[in-house]
């Protein structure tokens, strides 16, 4: 059975678990965190989040997980057949991770973590995540789904990354990027949102950070 490590919180790891779950693929969680530690390292060798254990091996990058899940378990697909709105899927998680969730997660730390971002990096980060923003109107459709008609992987990490770019820039700019931007993206979120196994992950993702917040709250 797969074995998919990492913890609730991290929006890679449940852009992998939503997938899993969707296709309705067989999986047990085990709990890691990033770390530098050689233990870590031996499964995750730049100490990250998520891996994943295979029969033959242990597999690590969040989209490599994604495209091995499809090649190993094609029914039911959650990429489309035809080879070019196949890539064009894959060209909105790339869109989303590359242009908005990594210049984002350079403010995380100020955001969610309490600590301080210099005023050169929010303006620098600023200027990415609108022209990020701006480009992915260009390439979602929301028809209902970002990549079109049906939900696929794209779904799964959209609906992983939206959310956390919106709130980090409310929280840094006192603007919603995405609201601003893609106003059609609420009623989609929503509407993902609604489908159980995307309920399912975001319990766990709350039950996560409450069991966090109560460990900080008791040190």
């Amino acid at each position: 059975m797969l074995k998919l490590c990492g913890f609730a919180v991290s929006n890679y790891y449940n852009k992998v678990k939503l997938s899993l779950l969707e296709k309705g693929i067989p999986f047990e969680e085990e709990l890691a965190y990033p770390s530098q530690k050689d233990e870590l390292r031996k499964d995750s060798p730049m100490g990250k989040v998520p891996f994943l254990r295979t029969d033959r091996g242990v597999l690590t990058e969040s989209q490599v997980l994604t495209e091995y899940i499809e090649d190993v378990y094609p029914e039911p697909p959650l990429y489309p057949k035809d080879a070019f709105e196949r890539a064009r899927c894959r060209e909105l998680i790339e869109h989303i991770e590359l242009h908005l969730e990594l210049p984002a997660r350079r403010l995380y730390y100020e955001v969610f973590f309490g600590g301080s971002v210099s005023d050169e990096t929010k303006q620098e980060v600023e200027k990415q995540l609108e022209k990020g923003v701006r480009s992915l109107t260009h390439l979602a459709r929301f028809d209902p789904f970002i990549a079109g008609k049906d939900f696929t992987h794209a779904d799964c990490a959209a609906f992983v990354h939206l959310p956390l770019v919106s709130m980090t820039t409310k929280k840094a700019y006192g603007r919603d990027f995405i609201d601003e931007f893609l106003p059609e993206a609420k009623a989609y979120l929503k509407r993902v949102g609604e489908r159980p196994h995307a309920q399912k992950v975001n319990a766990d993702r709350k039950a996560a950070q409450d069991a966090y917040a109560a460990t900080k709250a008791r040190k």
